[in-house]
């Protein structure tokens, strides 16, 4: 493929997914500048009574919505404090999970991922990923509610912790932070766009995809997914934007919607293998150590390998 041509067919998508990805980011920091996302977390609050957990976990889930680190980091202080044993912590970091989900639909989701896959695959992508993180909170619930008694927890132990997003901020510096924050990312994120976008296009013109993995069919036949699916599984484990971007031009033609999303799902199981090594070990052994943090890695991967595989099948039926 020349050049010219490679260049003409890249820098329009490029283009116009920048444009799209501009306005959701800046709205996105908007959103988080001026508090809506702290208004989402107000419904956390209910959730913990069934659960058995203390009233001060539900300033803990609000923490996460609007940053994960800080949610994080007031259960450590909780459990620290004695508020929490090991048992209700590991209960309280799996409730919290749809709750660090909604965050990510304000930051990447919506301003990244939609505009990547298109309206209907993104929505089916981006629905699928949030019913695993809310059946997960409810197991959470659920476990909290049978294994959790007055002896796991400590209320009147509370800890004294600071909320996130309490700093004085005029409207004027709230604006220029979230354009600053947007104009931060696009730096990075457009020339890793143009990139992929061209390495894409090139080889999906120049190769035969489903000829060069030929060899993969016995996998992609006990999915029930074409043999497409293993080189866009593969790519969307090490990126998951980058797997967006190989699989959106695809769809329709090589994949159904429903295949589509079934394929990112599978790639999502196969990263935790690489995000685990790259950031799960550092984030959680440094919040809670060795020992502690190996627990909490461990009903992370476990439950989303569950509830991933069961949105797989129900995609696949």
């Amino acid at each position: 493929m020349q050049l010219p041509a490679l260049l003409a067919e890249v820098a329009p998508r490029v283009a116009a997914v920048s444009v799209a990805i501009a306005v959701g980011l800046t709205l996105a920091n908007l959103a988080v500048a001026f508090g809506a996302v702290r208004y989402v977390a107000r419904f956390a609050r209910p959730l913990t009574g069934p659960a058995n957990l203390p009233d001060a976990v539900g300033t803990a889930i609000l923490a996460t919505t609007a940053s994960p680190t800080a949610g994080y980091g007031m259960l450590k202080e909780y459990r620290d404090a004695g508020v929490l044993d090991d048992r209700a912590t590991l209960v309280a970091v799996t409730v919290n999970t749809f709750f660090g989900f909604v965050q990510h639909i304000f930051t990447f989701y919506a301003p990244v991922l939609i505009p990547i896959l298109g309206l209907r695959v993104g929505l089916m992508y981006v629905g699928a990923r949030a019913a695993v993180s809310l059946a997960i909170t409810l197991a959470g619930i659920l476990a909290g509610a049978l294994l959790l008694t007055e002896a796991n927890v400590n209320p009147s132990g509370d800890a004294d912790v600071d909320l996130p997003g309490d700093d004085d901020e005029t409207r004027r510096e709230a604006i220029r932070g979230a354009v600053s924050k947007t104009g931060g990312k696009l730096k990075t994120l457009v020339p890793r766009l143009a990139v992929v976008y061209a390495l894409v296009v090139y080889l999906t013109e120049t190769y035969d995809v489903t000829a060069l993995t030929a060899a993969a069919e016995p996998l992609t036949s006990l999915l029930g997914l074409p043999g497409a699916a293993v080189p866009a599984i593969a790519t969307f484990a090490v990126d998951t934007t980058t797997g967006a971007i190989f699989i959106a031009p695809q769809v329709p033609g090589a994949f159904t919607a429903e295949e589509a999303v079934a394929t990112m799902l599978v790639g999502g199981i196969v990263s935790f293998a690489v995000s685990t090594f790259k950031r799960s070990i550092p984030f959680q052994y440094g919040i809670w150590g060795a020992r502690f943090g190996s627990k909490v890695i461990a009903v992370n991967v476990a439950t989303k390998i569950v509830f991933i595989g069961a949105a797989i099948a129900v995609l696949l039926v």
